[in-house]
């Protein structure tokens, strides 16, 4: 056998290896056709259309339902599974949605890519980048090769509350393998989101037991909230945690936070605590928001993941697979 031909074979039972066994990786279904198009198109595909003509608002709800699943269990596609006791039941994951996008793409692609397995977990995070893109953010590449996991606990959901302390904060996230930094940046999420009055109604009325609002809170914006927040009301309202684009994937809310805008008190204090204010005013002054913004969503995509032979890729988002299922090979 030649040196070259000898090269060839290894190369290839690498790949081979690479494919069945390896970590996470951009492109690990490279190669896969679903007609005329590869698995992340078909991702894209849905998403798209499922924000034209559904929800323009489904780039916060991914951002949200991916934080919330990579947190507890790591990012294994957990939240989805559907049960009495799963992680759905959790209070903090009752207002999550976007399943039903989840389940839409998961059918897409066992239709049209027939013998491909790809996980619910990969999924979570290539419809969030591309609800990303898609909302005035920027493409980031997402790495692949997540296996979904099959225990779903409300009781092992244990997520940071909107009243944390930075420094508290700061030691969640670092469990988790985030810096300090990474946290600011994947805050940055905000830019779409909402928040219920009941998660900063102690800010507008009675802070920490004052018996008066969070003088941290720009007056006006105190005004603003307490009209959509009445101290006494039959509704939980909702409102926009970015106060100046608030459809839109940018860097637009930190400068609000840095004007005392914050809806939630981590929000606005990670804007004068001095263990994270420099990251936030180099991002008001920076011209790199959405290249970081990616990274630390690469970052948050890696936690506890399970690859290779660990765990499963289900058939179903919403429930384990009944038997027992192979490893993914790609050919």
């Amino acid at each position: 056998m030649s040196k070259a031909v000898a090269l060839v074979i290894v190369l290839f039972l690498g790949l081979f290896s690479d494919h069945c066994y390896g970590q996470l990786r951009v492109g690990f279904y490279k190669g896969i056709k679903c007609g005329q198009k590869d698995v992340e198109g078909v991702v894209r595909e849905v998403v798209k259309s499922w924000r034209f003509t559904k929800d323009k608002t489904i780039a916060a709800a991914l951002l949200r339902m991916q934080f919330h699943d990579c947190f507890v269990n790591g990012c294994d596609a957990s939240i989805l599974l559907d049960g009495d006791n799963s992680e759905k039941k959790a209070g903090a994951n009752k207002s999550v949605r976007g399943y039903e996008l989840i389940d839409a793409i998961k059918q897409v692609l066992e239709t049209e890519c027939q013998g491909a397995e790809v996980s619910c977990a990969d999924i979570i995070s290539l419809a969030t980048r591309d609800a990303v893109l898609l909302s005035g953010g920027k493409w980031y590449n997402v790495e692949t090769g997540r296996r979904d996991g099959s225990v779903s606990l409300a009781s092992n959901v244990n997520l940071p509350g909107p009243s944390i302390s930075v420094s508290d904060s700061i030691k969640v996230f670092a469990s988790k393998g985030l810096n300090a930094p990474d946290m600011v940046y994947l805050l940055g999420g905000h830019t779409v989101g909402t928040a219920h009055c009941s998660n900063f109604q102690d800010r507008l009325y009675n802070y920490k037991k004052t018996g008066g609002p969070d003088p941290a809170m720009n007056k006006l914006m105190l005004f603003s909230l307490r009209m959509k927040c009445p101290r006494s009301s039959n509704f939980d309202n909702s409102v926009p945690l970015d106060m100046g684009t608030p459809s839109v994937v940018d860097n637009s809310f930190y400068q609000q936070i840095k004007w005392g805008n914050g809806v939630l008190e981590i929000d606005q204090q990670i804007a004068l605590d001095p263990l994270t204010n420099k990251t936030v005013d180099d991002i008001v002054k920076g011209s790199d928001f959405y290249t970081k913004f990616g990274e630390a969503m690469v970052k948050l995509g890696r936690v506890e993941v399970l690859t290779g032979t660990q765990g499963e890729v289900r058939k179903s988002c919403r429930a384990v697979n009944n038997n027992n299922n192979k490893p993914f090979i790609l050919f």
